[in-house]
Order: C-alpha cells, then sequence, then structure tokens
C-alpha cells in the first residue's frame, strides 16, 4: 500500500477524533455551567457543611425533617451540656456522660463535684469542680487526663492546640494562673498580688496568655486584662500589655489567636494583643443568654425588661460592627458554632446564618429545652430527659 492511499484512509479517522474532543470540551464547559448555576441557585444548602453532615451522620437513622430518634440519658436540665466532636456531653455532680447521636454511651466516669463547669474547645472538654480541686479533660471518647489535688479551681479552659490554663487559689496571693501543655505538664505559672483573678486563657497559638483581674481602679471596681509573651525559658512573668475594660461584671472569656473576647452585664469588648480594644455595649438592654463559640462572632440576646418575649439577638464580628434580629417569642436556648447560630423557642429551631439569614427551620421541638450547634450547622435539642440529633 502506497503512501498516498495511507494518508486517505487517516483522515476519517483524524476527522472524528477532532469531532470527539470537541464534543467532549463541550460537554465539560457545559456541566461546568450548570454545577456552578446549582452551586449559586442553592450555595446555603449545597456547603462544605453539608458534606460534612452526610459523612458524619450517614449511618443515622433521620426522619424526613432531619430528626433523628431521641435517647434517654442519665440526669435531667440541671445538668452541664457541652457538644463534644459531634458527641454530646452530660455533666452532673455524680457522673460525666459521653453519648453518641444514637445514644451509645462510651464514657461513664463517675465523680464526686459541688459545682461541675465545662469548658470545650470542640474536640476537647474540662470538666472541674469550681472551688473544688478535681478536674478532667476528655477527648476522643474517653479520658485524657485528671488532677485530683488543685487547690480551690477558679477557672480552667483549653485553647485549640489542646494546652490547658488552671487559675487556682494560692496561700499569699490573689491568684495563681497555670499554662500545661497538651501533654498536661505544667510549663508557666504567674502568681498574682495587685488584683484578684477572675480568669485566664492562653491564645489558640500558644503565644499571649490573657488573665481577668477585678479590682480598685480611683476607688471604684474595674476589671483589668494583662497580656503577657509566653516566654517558656523565664521563670519570672511581667505583663506585657494592661487594659482597663470598664466596671462591668465579666461573666465570659474566649481567646482565639488574635484576640481576647470578654463578655460582661454590660457589653462585650474585643481586645488585641496589642491593647486596641473594640466594644459594643447594650447599657440600656438586659442581657438574657449568650454565646462567644461563634467562628470570628460572638451572639447575644437582649431584652428592654428583665422577662418577656420581647427580645433582640445581636450578633458581633471581631471589628466591633453587629447585626440584629428582633424576635417575639420566649426564647429557651441559644447557641453558636461555625458560622451558625441557633435559637430555640418553645415549639422551633431556627439556625440563621452568622450574617442572621435563616439557614434552617424545625418546627415540633418535642420539648427541648436545650441548644447545642456543631460547627456543620447540625445541633442537639436536649429536653428534661432525652436527647436527640438534628441535621439540616
Amino acid at each position: 500500500m502506497d503512501d498516498q492511499t495511507q494518508k486517505q484512509q487517516k483522515k476519517p479517522a483524524s476527522r472524528l477524533s477532532g469531532f470527539l474532543v470537541r464534543l467532549i470540551a463541550t460537554l465539560v464547559v457545559l456541566a461546568v455551567g450548570v454545577s456552578l448555576v446549582v452551586l449559586v441557585a442553592f450555595r446555603d444548602q449545597l456547603n462544605l457543611d453539608s458534606v460534612k453532615r452526610w459523612f458524619h451522620y450517614r449511618s443515622l437513622t433521620r426522619s424526613d425533617s432531619g430528626q433523628a430518634e431521641s435517647f434517654h440519658y442519665d440526669g435531667d436540665l440541671n445538668c452541664i451540656f457541652a457538644a463534644l466532636d459531634g458527641d454530646l456531653l452530660v455533666c452532673s455532680q455524680n457522673a460525666i456522660s459521653l453519648y453518641s447521636g444514637s445514644g451509645t454511651r462510651y464514657i461513664n466516669q463517675q465523680v464526686s463535684m459541688e459545682h461541675p463547669v465545662v469548658t470545650s474547645n470542640g474536640s476537647l472538654a474540662v470538666v472541674y469542680d469550681a472551688g473544688g480541686s478535681s478536674l478532667y479533660i476528655l477527648g476522643q471518647r474517653s479520658l485524657v487526663w485528671s488532677a485530683e489535688d488543685l487547690e480551690g479551681i477558679l477557672s480552667a479552659r483549653l485553647n485549640k492546640n489542646g494546652q490547658l490554663t488552671v487559675v487556682t487559689q494560692a496561700g499569699g496571693y490573689r491568684g495563681k494562673v497555670t499554662v500545661y501543655n497538651a501533654s498536661y505538664e505544667p510549663v508557666m505559672s504567674v502568681n498574682l498580688t495587685s488584683a484578684f483573678v477572675m480568669d485566664a486563657a492562653l491564645s489558640d497559638n500558644g503565644h499571649t496568655l490573657a488573665t481577668l483581674t477585678a479590682g480598685q481602679r480611683d476607688g471604684v471596681f474595674a476589671t483589668g486584662l494583662e497580656l503577657y509573651a509566653m516566654n517558656y525559658a523565664s521563670g519570672s512573668y511581667q505583663s506585657d500589655v494592661s487594659a482597663s475594660l470598664g466596671g462591668g461584671v465579666a461573666l465570659d472569656l474566649r481567646h482565639t489567636a488574635g484576640a481576647v473576647w470578654v463578655l460582661s452585664d454590660r457589653g462585650l469588648t474585643i481586645s488585641d494583643h496589642d491593647g486596641n480594644t473594640v466594644t459594643a455595649d447594650w447599657p440600656d438592654k438586659y442581657l438574657r443568654r449568650y454565646t462567644l463559640s461563634g467562628d470570628g462572632f460572638a451572639a447575644a440576646l437582649l431584652g428592654k425588661y428583665r422577662a418577656g418575649s420581647q427580645t433582640e439577638l445581636w450578633v458581633v464580628d471581631q471589628d466591633g460592627s453587629r447585626r440584629s434580629l428582633p424576635l417575639n417569642e420566649q426564647v429557651m436556648s441559644i447557641s453558636a458554632a461555625g458560622r451558625y447560630v441557633a435559637v430555640l423557642t418553645g415549639d422551633r429551631l431556627d439556625i440563621y446564618t452568622q450574617e442572621l439569614e435563616l439557614y434552617s427551620s424545625l418546627k415540633g421541638t418535642k420539648g427541648a429545652r436545650t441548644v447545642l450547634l456543631m460547627p456543620d450547622g447540625s445541633a442537639i435539642l436536649i429536653s428534661a430527659d432525652s436527647a436527640g440529633f438534628y441535621v439540616p
């Protein structure tokens, strides 16, 4: 067969190959275009969080509304509850329990505490007896570490790296702050004499320690913020930054990688590590409920009166900007995690984005009185003797 004949036979194949390439390319472009349209139209439903929920709860049997069958827990609404890595942590004076979404109990730790308190970084939780001597760290569905001989615990907090900060009473001082590494070995200790220590937290990156103190300034009660650089080689520590946070009573503290969030009865103060501060005040409103657990935001439920159903939900960002949503129903509980904030009323659960846009709503909450939100937008609804998961 000569060369001319071979070239003539190759032409149809080449044309067919080129047509297939163009057809495939056109189909790919159309598929990408359709996918983009779908993602834009359903961006709130088809986000990464929905994928996470599908993988995490794929074995959990749910109704069409997204509710899983409720399960009984040991305790009542007087217990302390926390969401721990997708599970439910229940703490009473006598026991610490951890339940999966299906009700399987992984932890049943017997304890003896007069005033149990729980704080969590999402994957680990610290449970301690306020004013007592016992402390427990839980994670990976097990008891990780415990201490029974601490002196008068005032607060205990974990940062994102699992490092622990504990405030205790100390003879001859007005408080002692001890920082532990992720193996729970003490690496830094600060004794304060000038003011009473109320709370302390290590930044999420482990570089800065923040302490809250209470004392008098010019004869008036004042809350103080002290920041310490974490120089582990030093044996003596002096604060690098000091700031007065006014006369409000500090109720909660959160320390991210770059900012200290302090919530009081009068407002929210956000300070960076240079001492620059922004505030969101509510002097003419009563603080009903609050949470500092949002990703870059805090939420506060405020009322014009001490009682009544007329309230406002405030969401405050790190720069001090805020958004508000009026509510005209009795709010039982609020919770925040990730980019979401949840509002539980008598018979409905509403989950909003941090922009206060409605993300998901559930009617018929079966007597739930407490809601715990998780970073992927799923929630745990807790009633007097049972709990159940809701997956949007």
